[in-house]
């Protein structure tokens, strides 16, 4: 194969993780948890253990206010979130993760353990570590929210 056909770099980085992403929500939907979307899971990563502003939301999982206003209210109808007053502005409400996001996260950080352990051994625990690391420099300059 010649280097101009090969895939690049974002590609991947991709691949990898649209594996990763289907086994947890085939791991999710067999739990119970078949009630929402990967754009709804998006957003509910990005909710806070002390909850989150909408506002915020929407600007780390990249998307308007309105649609992650539109998410959050679908998430809220099937129990994953719930809205509270923000104790520092009463004018704000935060969106706090439900039990049920908490449920949900227990099988899908049992999945992502797994596929880490598989690609760990296909790796091996030097080039894993190494993969880890690298991917972790990368986040300094990528991930305005680390």
């Amino acid at each position: 194969m010649e280097a101009e056909d090969e895939p690049n770099t974002g590609v991947l980085l991709f691949l990898p993780y649209r594996a990763l992403e289907s086994r947890v929500f085939a791991a999710l939907a067999e739990a119970g948890f078949d009630d929402f979307t990967p754009a709804q899971a998006r957003v509910l990563q990005r909710v806070g253990p002390h909850g989150t502003r909408l506002t915020e939301l929407a600007a780390q999982a990249q998307i308007t206010k309105q649609t992650a206003g539109f998410l959050v209210d679908q998430l809220e109808k099937a129990g994953y979130v719930t809205r509270v007053p923000d104790p520092h502005d009463k004018r704000a409400r935060l969106v706090c993760g439900a039990e049920r996001a908490r449920a949900a996260k227990e099988v899908a950080d049992a999945v992502v353990a797994e596929v880490e352990r598989e690609w760990a051994a296909h790796l091996g625990a030097h080039r894993m570590r190494q993969l880890r690391e690298a991917l972790t420099l990368l986040r300094e300059i990528t991930d305005p929210w680390a």
